[in-house]
């Protein structure tokens, strides 16, 4: 089945992406009118982010976020085929200055980002674009075929991939290597009781704790990614130093400017980020008080 499904996507990427995207504008038509694709999941997101838009605007997001969306599964199965010229051609960074000067120093990095469009694209172009050994944590998907497929894209270009599922373990080859860990930070946690929770467009969010955690254990250099697009298809990566020293923070300090940079950067660009995800599935609760992180409101009832 693997192969088929290969072959497959494989003879798809050849397209150019001129007609891919034709063919994308069609599907994200069909998605948002016909199919409904998580739509009531996407609007309700919307409305916790942007209670102060009109439901026209919020609509107008959420058309271009499907446009968005279909586009990026394009570009992904592009990736299968496309060379490295492509590749760079379509992803800048615009200060790497931030990342090489850490490099220069001798010191690893974690670099942390949220689901903004076209992360995959920034996964092939960040080795060849850094001077740092590239690692990715990524979230093995159920589907074998599939998990097999994405792994063999995300990896084509020289990213070492490990599992969120045994992170701990997979890392430790590299642990003399100057890398850059990267972590996609607003994953939805496993467990909200174990999660940091701080209010994220004003609405009580829990937020991962191992991003923060391991970067304050190993005192490694965080940078924050904004990921945004010029173009359709064309995408940049602003950097920005969150902390030298994190092992220096506070608990939850880590976490309280990674939250506050996100929501900055999708309010800038809307409709990038993944809407359909359910980001506000878990309630709070008050049990969950000693994981309050938020220093500007009082703790939820």
């Amino acid at each position: 089945m693997y192969y088929l499904i290969y072959g497959i996507l494989y003879t798809m990427s050849l397209v150019p992406m001129r007609l891919l995207y034709i063919l994308s504008d069609i599907l994200a038509f069909f998605l948002y009118y016909f199919i409904r694709y998580r739509r009531g999941v996407v609007m309700g997101n919307l409305l916790i982010a942007f209670p102060e838009k009109s439901d026209e605007e919020r609509t107008r997001i959420a058309k271009k976020f499907y446009r968005q969306f279909v586009d990026s599964f394009m570009e992904t199965i592009k990736l299968l085929s496309a060379g490295k010229s492509f590749i760079t051609r379509r992803f800048v960074i615009d200060n790497p200055e931030v990342l090489e000067s850490q490099f220069r120093r001798g010191r690893k990095c974690q670099l942390h980002l949220g689901h903004t469009f076209n992360w995959e694209i920034a996964d092939a172009a960040m080795p060849l674009l850094s001077s740092f050994r590239f690692l990715v944590v990524y979230m093995p998907i159920g589907n074998k075929v599939f998990d097999r497929l994405f792994m063999k894209i995300r990896g084509r270009t020289g990213t070492v991939l490990l599992p969120a599922t045994d992170m701990r373990k997979k890392i430790l080859p590299y642990r003399n290597d100057r890398y850059l860990l990267t972590l996609v930070a607003d994953q939805a946690p496993g467990g909200p009781e174990y999660a940091y929770w701080l209010n994220f467009f004003g609405k009580p969010t829990p937020f991962v704790k191992a991003p923060e955690r391991g970067a304050r254990i190993a005192d490694i250099p965080v940078v924050f990614a904004q990921l945004y697009s010029t173009r359709r298809g064309h995408y940049r990566a602003r950097l920005e130093t969150a902390a030298d020293h994190p092992g220096e923070l506070p608990e939850g300090e880590l976490t309280r400017r990674y939250t506050a940079f996100l929501e900055r950067c999708i309010r800038q660009y809307p409709e990038n980020y993944l809407w359909s995800h359910k980001r506000w599935k878990s309630q709070w609760k008050p049990e969950y008080r000693d994981n309050w992180i938020d220093q500007q409101e009082n703790i939820p009832a």
